[in-house]
């Protein structure tokens, strides 16, 4: 080897020796900044891999981004935090620098740019930012789709209309990843997954906040058909019972297994013990907020005097449902704001009913439609001595299929005066029963009488084991129900 070429190779060496020590120095340098010194860019020395000249730079072609906050300090750490969270989204197969992304943020958030900004900087190019909320416009423009919809710091429930939109925009085999700080019990993350019906769940998991006080739960969904209709049950007639559901079931309080002497105090004192469902899990992801009350009569029985001063609703409006087939309470409906009155019997079949109303012994003057009603098939009326109407009964499993679906939280209350034994097998047949998240029920049997301590009411002839009986088989499919009085 001659005297120059060996010069030659020395060189050579040399500079990749120097190259080697500055990729070290850069890489230590990189930990000292992220690790010891929280990714701060206030030393003054002139070097901070994203200092405040980029972070306020263009972005996408605009002349300025605009921070999340005031301090570049906490936009910088909000850029970094999104920076880690997608690196994993890759790693995972989720993402990649090739998708085409959709970022998502509600009207409090706008039109802060810092997940958008953090997409960038792995290399995402092709992204975009939509405000969602009441009056967001439909996503992408001329068919656009998207391989990757994020959206952060999602709270407050779920916009009307997103699930559809993601659904239409997502590609199929696309990812809608979110940021939530709900979703923390079976009950909620099952809620959110069932109204994106469009997708299926992949994972989630759980990890600090921008300032560590708080939990984001990360949810990630992947689009695996175009969606459509709720399903709202199966072919034949039955539905399935998420496990949550029994859960929840074993933390409700206890039935009244023993017959009480004096019901009109026990049972009435048993509401005190009740465990409502949204007092143990999130309601947030739902679609809608039902309340039927069936057997509701004046408007200011149960539905004023209970459910609207004491459920307790976690700040969502309900729409009310009242079932009430006795004429005399009808006008206190009228002009009602969220309230639909079915002036009709519920039953198990669309057909004319006689309706009974049941007076006091003895008492001739009874104003009519002030006692307790009670229906009866039309031929088997025959032995009513009563005052008695005819009226119309409706399918109420089949309106309640038609009504509500999976997606909304409803909570039912029944109070018809026996006819529960003809309409909860009729629920549970048609699987409607599936579709009420919780029930109230009062039973009626031939309970002690007030009035004349040893004797039983000849009004009902059920007995109290069969109301438990009735109550066991419905917490035996995972339905949250309670003894109403």
């Amino acid at each position: 080897m001659d005297l120059q070429t060996h010069k030659r190779n020395l060189l050579q060496n040399a500079v990749v020796r120097f190259l080697l020590f500055s990729v070290v120095v850069l890489g230590l340098r990189f930990a000292y900044v992220v690790v010891i010194r929280g990714e701060s860019c206030d030393s003054g020395d002139g070097f901070c891999f994203f200092n405040e000249k980029i972070l306020t730079g263009s972005l996408a072609g605009s002349s300025s981004a605009v921070m999340t906050s005031s301090s570049p300090e906490v936009f910088h750490k909000r850029v970094m935090f999104y920076i880690n969270v997608f690196q994993d989204l890759i790693v995972d197969g989720v993402l990649t620098t090739g998708s085409t992304a959709l970022v998502l943020t509600s009207p409090a958030s706008f039109p802060a740019v810092d997940d958008v900004y953090a997409l960038k900087e792995i290399g995402v190019e092709r992204v975009e930012k939509v405000v969602t909320g009441k009056k967001m416009k439909s996503f992408g423009e001329n068919g656009q789709k998207y391989d990757f919809v994020f959206s952060g710091e999602f709270s407050g429930g779920v916009p009307a209309r997103l699930p559809e939109e993601v659904c239409r925009s997502l590609k199929m085999g696309g990812y809608f990843v979110v940021h939530t700080f709900g979703g923390n019990d079976s009950y909620s993350l099952n809620s959110f997954i069932s109204l994106f019906n469009c997708c299926k769940f992949v994972h989630s998991r759980r990890f600090d906040g921008f300032d560590s006080t708080n939990k984001i739960h990360e949810i990630v969904l992947k689009k695996v058909n175009d969606g459509g209709n709720v399903k709202k049950k199966t072919e034949d007639g039955k539905c399935a019972v998420s496990g949550e559901k029994y859960d929840i079931v074993k933390k409700a309080e206890p039935l009244i297994m023993k017959e009480p002497l004096k019901p009109w105090i026990a049972l009435k004192r048993n509401i005190e013990n009740v465990k409502y469902l949204s007092s143990m899990v999130d309601i947030s992801f739902k679609r809608r907020y039902v309340y039927v009350d069936v057997g509701s009569r004046s408007y200011g029985s149960s539905i004023v005097s209970w459910f609207k001063k004491q459920y307790p609703k976690q700040n969502k409006t309900f729409h009310v449902y009242a079932v009430e087939a006795d004429k005399h309470f009808h006008d206190q409906y009228k002009g009602k704001k969220g309230v639909t009155l079915l002036p009709y019997a519920a039953w198990v079949k669309n057909e004319s009913l006689v309706f009974e109303i049941n007076q006091t012994p003895g008492d001739e003057n009874v104003e009519k439609g002030r006692g307790m009603g009670r229906i009866q098939p039309v031929e088997s009326g025959g032995g009513i001595v009563n005052s008695v109407d005819e009226i119309q009964g409706f399918d109420f499993a089949e309106w309640l299929k038609d009504t509500v679906t999976e997606q909304d939280f409803v909570v039912m209350k029944m109070d018809v005066e026996g006819t529960e034994f003809d309409l909860i097998p009729r629920l549970i047949e048609t699987g409607a029963i599936c579709l009420v998240d919780e029930v109230f029920l009062e039973c009626h049997y031939n309970r002690w009488q007030k009035c004349c301590p040893g004797v039983r009411s000849p009004k009902y002839q059920k007995s109290y084991g069969q109301c438990m009986d009735l109550f066991k088989q419905l917490r035996q499919l995972g339905v949250l129900v309670h003894q109403w009085w």
